[in-house]
């Protein structure tokens, strides 16, 4: 599955559909589903709310479906960031009501999926990863 995304937010409506078909066709598990889902709202949104470049955002969503494992990539024209090394680690203890807002996005997407790895090609940002497929 590959699709190419603007910076509007109504574009997670057509990036939930695509994942959602795909995911059928493949036979995910419900569980997967949902990993998949999650990860990719929260690193669309991310780029759309703090790349830099507005109704300029160009994202580029890729999934691979294997026999055993699921690969994904998020290709951007935001601003050069590696979430893996500059995104501050989040307040996970204490009540929530006392965090802060946000910050949770790049830890959910370091816990729930495996290989996970960023480098910067030819003014992009890439954030490939990878998890089961059951």
């Amino acid at each position: 599955m590959s699709l190419e995304l603007g910076g509007d937010r109504a574009e997670l409506e057509r990036l939930a559909t695509a994942v959602e078909e795909f995911a059928q066709q493949q036979g995910w598990p419900a569980a997967v589903v949902f990993k998949v889902h999650l990860v990719l709202e929260e690193l669309v949104i991310n780029v759309m709310a703090h790349g830099g470049r507005g109704g300029d955002t160009e994202i580029e969503v890729a999934v691979r479906s294997g026999e055993d494992l699921i690969s994904i990539s998020v290709v951007d024209n935001g601003v050069a960031f590696d979430p893996l090394t500059e995104a501050p680690e989040p307040e996970t203890s204490g009540p929530i009501e006392d965090r802060d807002a946000g910050g949770l996005g790049v830890h959910l997407v370091r816990t729930m999926m495996d290989d996970v790895s960023y480098r910067r090609e030819a003014d992009r940002n890439r954030l490939t990863m990878t998890t089961p497929k059951s």
